[in-house]
């Protein structure tokens, strides 16, 4: 059963309500939440349930059905996200909207064989490193593994390239020995029901992938996660790795039905081995991306740089470019299912150099464009232009990976127009990036201007180019020249380069006049924006799951605003109770925006901002309390952040 516990319970009725609970042989597990604390008591119900229900400091009491309890959905509504440090200042994330890459050799053979192949798989998107040193095979005259010799070359390449150790444990006696080299320990499929090492590998508290064994019902294997979690870890990952039927035209057979029903009954994540589940290189590749579309938290593959002489399963191990190709298509699939792909930060990302120059210790900001975007622009007036360099990238969904990849320590995203609207593409960023969030605004006026080679006059133009934003923002000019084509570019300072780099006169770009000394170009016509009150809110975004780049200015006023996503339930009247919770708060709403999610037809989250102007207590404290509230009326509450915007009152 979980017991929820009273928010202004006393420590002396929690130490009762657990002296009353241990009385009656359960073992208890205290968990705090966003929501909630409560005691999650495991074991034979012998009490009767209203006994609980009413001791002083219960809130109450809600009976777990299932025969695995930790594990299931009744436990945790929402899904378990595993954080796993890597050696980088940043946490690699198991679960949520992330797809992550687990790859490796099967078997450690050598320091020179394990540091290429970690080499390869690191710059191809892996983000963690597989590979066993102490193997279980089926025959004892089959390679047994290195042992510790193993771990060692695991551990070294692990963190050259930036990438958490994932290695199987075969026996609790090895233990002592692995603990200071693993960081994900796996427990393979014959091991799936060895109950006395679940119990000691739970014990070490690290993160476990359990495999499911080619025999075992979804049931048998989340009971055996329900031995690892009932045994002091709260980080247990599932692998669904193929089970054995009457076909023998592959090793075992995918049961990719796994993913989603498992989904429906437990809270953990779930990732898929195709390697060990069809037993053929050539077929890895198209499971892996079925794992994806499935639903899958990620993957976990075996690669090898020679897989003819590999000395462990050599023929189920994708070569080093088949990997690289599966991880190009994961990364076109990865938004299709409403997820993104988790990298890992390069070493000293935030260092970034140039041919020019070697800029260590600056601040570095990505935007969308090129030299001269409004988007520079907006940088420089956020932060220091002395301590900060901007980062040129081709796409606003760039930026967003350049933050998580940590390339770069924020990113300039434009979120809204005071003429053309939203900017819909960077909502949807912010579902889709959960480990991003906000931790600024700026709001810049923009300013239009016609710019032509030099030479040029508006009677020559024929074809202008611009971002389809800067054309919606120019609308009633452009309407007076019904007779030019026009022609999306990336941004406004992309289009600027175009047409300095095509030297016609019949081209031109609507973009700020800044560009017009950056690219040689001629101002042919100022301030053709529809409306002089032409202003673009920019929003700044870090990453939430590094540390803070050293030296980072933010603006010096107190936080003013907050944004949230926050996702509705199914019923009638749910976003008016929603929206009854800011209107009790007395918080004006500046912005609410609806957005279809992904995969669910008809159905919406929305995008919130609200101002904090006048509120008593501190930010942080009241906003955790107004997400609570909130959380009573939503199915699922984002914070995205709460920050710092001038002109706000």
């Amino acid at each position: 059963m979980v017991i929820v516990l009273k928010k202004d319970i006393s420590d002396g009725q929690k130490k009762d309500i657990r002296s009353f609970l241990k009385k009656h042989d359960f073992k208890l597990n205290e968990i705090v939440g966003e929501e909630d604390t409560v005691i999650a008591a495991v074991g034979k119900v012998g009490i009767d349930i209203r006994d609980v229900e009413i001791l002083p400091g219960v809130s109450g009491v809600i009976p777990i059905s299932k025969p695995y309890k930790l594990a299931s959905r009744e436990f945790k509504r929402d899904d378990t996200i595993i954080e796993v440090p890597n050696g980088r200042g940043q946490k690699i994330r198991i679960g949520g909207h992330h797809v992550v890459s687990i790859a490796g050799p099967c078997a450690v053979e050598s320091r020179e064989q394990i540091m290429e192949i970690a080499a390869s798989v690191a710059a191809s998107g892996a983000v963690m490193l597989r590979g066993g040193a102490y193997k279980p095979r089926s025959s004892p005259y089959s390679f047994q593994g290195l042992g510790e010799e193993g771990l060692v070359y695991l551990k070294e390449a692990g963190e050259k390239y930036g990438l958490p150790v994932v290695t199987e444990i075969v026996s609790e006696t090895l233990i002592p020995v692995m603990r200071d080299y693993v960081d994900v320990y796996q427990i393979g499929a014959r091991n799936m029901q060895n109950f006395d090492l679940l119990k000691k590998v739970g014990a070490l508290g690290k993160p476990v992938i359990l495999k499911r064994s080619y025999t075992a019902t979804l049931e048998e294997l989340l009971m055996s996660a329900e031995y690892l979690l009932s045994s002091g870890t709260d980080s247990v990952i599932l692998c669904e790795r193929g089970i054995r039927t009457f076909e023998h035209a592959t090793r075992n057979t995918l049961d990719l039905s796994a993913v989603p029903v498992l989904r429906s009954l437990t809270h953990l994540p779930i990732i898929v081995d195709p390697s060990h589940a069809v037993g053929i290189r050539d077929k890895v590749a198209a499971m892996g991306l079925a794992s994806v579309a499935a639903g899958a938290d990620g993957i976990i593959v075996e690669v090898h740089n020679h897989p003819e002489k590999a000395l462990s399963d050599g023929a189920q191990s994708m070569l080093p470019e088949q990997f690289d190709k599966m991880m190009h298509d994961i990364e076109a699939l990865a938004p299709v299912m409403g997820k993104s792909v988790a990298h890992i930060r390069e070493a000293n990302s935030s260092v970034v150099k140039t041919a020019q120059n070697s800029l260590s210790g600056k601040i570095v900001c990505a935007y969308s464009g090129k030299r001269g975007a409004y988007a520079e622009q907006a940088i420089t007036r956020y932060f220091d232009e002395q301590d900060v360099l901007s980062m040129s990238v081709d796409s606003f969904d760039e930026i967003f990976q350049a933050v998580t990849d940590g390339k770069a320590d924020y990113g300039m995203v434009p979120i809204e127009n005071s003429l053309a609207g939203s900017v819909y593409q960077n909502y949807d960023n912010f579902s889709r990036f959960e480990d991003v969030s906000i931790a600024g605004a700026v709001t810049l006026n923009i300013r239009h201007a016609l710019l032509g080679v030099k030479g040029a006059s508006v009677s020559d133009i024929k074809k202008v180019f611009s971002h389809p934003q800067g054309f919606g923002q120019c609308k009633k000019f452009l309407d007076a020249h019904k007779d030019w084509s026009l022609v999306d570019a990336v941004s406004t300072a992309s289009a600027a380069q175009t047409v300095s780099e095509s030297g016609l006169k019949e081209t031109a770009a609507i973009a700020s006049s800044v560009n017009a000394s950056i690219y040689g170009l001629e101002v042919l016509a100022e301030d053709i924006e529809n409306d002089p009150g032409n202003f673009t809110r920019f929003v700044v975004i870090q990453a939430n799951h590094v540390e803070k780049a050293a030296g980072a200015k933010e603006s010096n006023i107190a936080p003013n605003m907050a944004s949230f996503i926050v996702k509705t339930r199914n019923e009638p009247g749910a976003l008016y109770s929603l929206l009854g919770v800011f209107n009790e708060s007395s918080l004006n709403l500046t912005r609410l925006e609806s957005r279809p999610i992904a995969g669910q037809p008809w159905r919406y989250w929305f995008y919130v901002d609200a101002e904090l102007s006048g509120i008593k207590k501190d930010a942080a404290v009241y906003v955790e309390e107004l997400i609570k509230k909130l959380r009573l009326h939503a199915e699922e509450v984002r914070l995205l952040g709460i920050y710092a915007e001038a002109g706000r009152s």
